[in-house]
């Protein structure tokens, strides 16, 4: 397993589906996790900072977690089959819980914890960025500073949320 920084979400053209790109800490090779629009939202509002007025699904999940005395360690996302990603939420006690790996990404945002990918995945879809692409990923970084959460709430999906991932 290694560590990923959630680098953002996006719409990929011209399918209009959106995405949220992991990037591996040490080495820098990014993996594209198609998600739903839902998810999406709901991860471009913790890299956003957004405070809903209420708790949203995930900011509930937290709170029943930790209503139960159980903490969120950190995730894993533990496989990949014909495109979809699956997770795993790891528990402070070291106890395992089957998630889709858009929830389980939203949650880890959400509890401050780290994101790690299986090495398997990383060698199978992890793409190496280039120096120039580099600058990819500054102008990246700076269409997410533009971005907002509704973006993503009102982007057209042939798919149900959890088709994918």
């Amino acid at each position: 397993m290694k560590q990923v920084e959630v680098l953002g979400v996006r719409v990929e053209m011209p399918t209009n589906k959106p995405i949220v790109i992991l990037r591996e800490t040490a080495s820098g090779r990014c993996v594209p996790i198609w998600i739903g629009a839902p998810e999406a939202a709901a991860i471009a509002h913790v890299l956003e900072g957004v405070e809903p007025p209420r708790p949203l699904t995930h900011d509930l999940m937290l709170i029943l977690v930790d209503t139960l005395g159980a903490r969120l360690s950190h995730v894993d996302i533990v496989s990949m089959d014909e495109g979809v990603f699956y997770a795993e939420l790891v528990l402070a006690d070291g106890r395992r819980i089957d998630a889709r790996s858009s929830d389980a990404i939203a949650l880890a945002l959400r509890a401050g914890t780290a994101v790690y990918v299986d090495d398997t995945i990383l060698d199978e879809v992890g793409v190496v960025m280039e120096m120039e692409q580099e600058d990819e990923v500054e102008k990246f970084r700076e269409f997410l500073d533009q971005v907002s959460a509704e973006d993503f709430e009102t982007a057209e999906t042939d798919e149900k949320p959890d088709d994918r991932d």
